[in-house]
């Protein structure tokens, strides 16, 4: 008895030591992935390289400018402003937690990234991302308002609602990255370690998991549906009564100067939403990473660095404001 009752306790220890080998096999085997990047050609790294400094320099520039002359202008104190700058904000940190790794990877060759350094740039970047998508909606009101309303916009579009709708986009999206975050932690990467793409995102990190991804998948839709379809049709809503408001000006002078003041922020949106609603709103049977990589270079990289721009160069009072910034800047005498 004493001989069996041993020997099933050594099965027991055995099966145990099993369990634990293999969910140290699920949880920490891999503790680092490898990213393909955009090319395996040294040549065109080199160019990518330079191209992506250049961008990333202008994206910090352009908005920490326009974030600038927004504080500092007093002409610009009303609340599309300060969601503008917000929204500079927004773009400044987004293209921080991207860039600079694929500027890392570009530069030395070495596109292998951290666990952890997965799960971070993962959570900040749906951060950002959601964020962004919240701010442009409530520019978008701010827009219908203005238009449709001016008579009422300083008594709706007043500070406190402005200073609620700004915190509520940043909570919105803290909460919604924590949740995708904490759902990346549940899932095992006991297979491949190679990630088709140039920063971490949830689509290929969905594909590269070997666990049941269906909850993560029911989260990312009901997220896509409440932060960018139940988004962009407000947008669209609020659009759609901005055209029969302007169509309703008698004057062509008139509803000149009612499109200018939205017309750089709907070219913002349709080059946003496009390339967002392409990349997250489908299924992951269908993702072709190859493609969407390419794709997400428009939200990720070249958007912060185009937003500055058109809203400078379409925007008759940012202009006003910059030539007043340059003017002060020239009154003190040189050396």
């Amino acid at each position: 008895m004493k001989g069996g009752k041993a020997m099933h306790q050594l099965s027991l220890h055995l099966e145990v030591v099993k369990l634990k080998g293999f969910e140290r096999k699920n949880n920490s085997a891999i503790r680092e992935f490898e990213l393909l990047g955009l090319t395996r050609s040294p040549e065109i790294q080199r160019i990518l390289f330079w191209s992506f400094v250049f961008s990333y320099v202008m994206a910090l520039v352009g908005n920490f400018l326009l974030i600038f002359i927004i504080c500092t202008s007093k002409k610009l104190y009303t609340s599309m402003y300060f969601l503008l700058a917000n929204l500079s904000l927004v773009n400044v940190l987004s293209v921080t937690t991207t860039t600079p790794k694929l500027l890392h990877t570009l530069f030395s060759y070495r596109n292998t990234i951290t666990f952890y350094g997965c799960i971070t740039q993962v959570y900040f970047f749906i951060l950002f991302l959601v964020t962004e998508i919240l701010l442009l909606t409530s520019m978008a009101f701010d827009r219908f308002v203005a238009i449709c309303y001016p008579l009422q916009y300083t008594l709706i579009m007043r500070k406190e609602l402005c200073a609620a709708i700004a915190v509520g986009a940043w909570v919105s999206g803290l909460t919604n990255s924590a949740v995708h975050s904490g759902l990346v932690l549940q899932l095992s990467f006991c297979g491949s370690n190679i990630i088709n793409h140039f920063f971490w995102d949830l689509p290929p990190l969905l594909k590269l998991s070997c666990s049941d991804t269906s909850l993560n998948e029911t989260m990312a839709f009901v997220a896509d549906v409440i932060f960018a379809v139940f988004s962009c049709g407000l947008i669209l809503t609020s659009y759609g009564f901005i055209i029969r408001a302007i169509f309703r000006i008698r004057s062509t002078e008139g509803k000149k100067k009612a499109f200018s003041t939205c017309s750089s922020h709907l070219i913002v949106v349709i080059f946003y939403f496009s390339a967002v609603i392409y990349t997250y709103i489908r299924p992951t049977s269908v993702y072709s990473l190859n493609r969407d990589k390419y794709i997400s270079l428009l939200y990720s990289v070249v958007t912060p660095v185009l937003n500055p721009v058109i809203y400078s160069l379409r925007n008759k009072e940012v202009k006003e404001a910059l030539k007043d910034f340059i003017g002060r800047g020239r009154m003190f005498p040189r050396n």
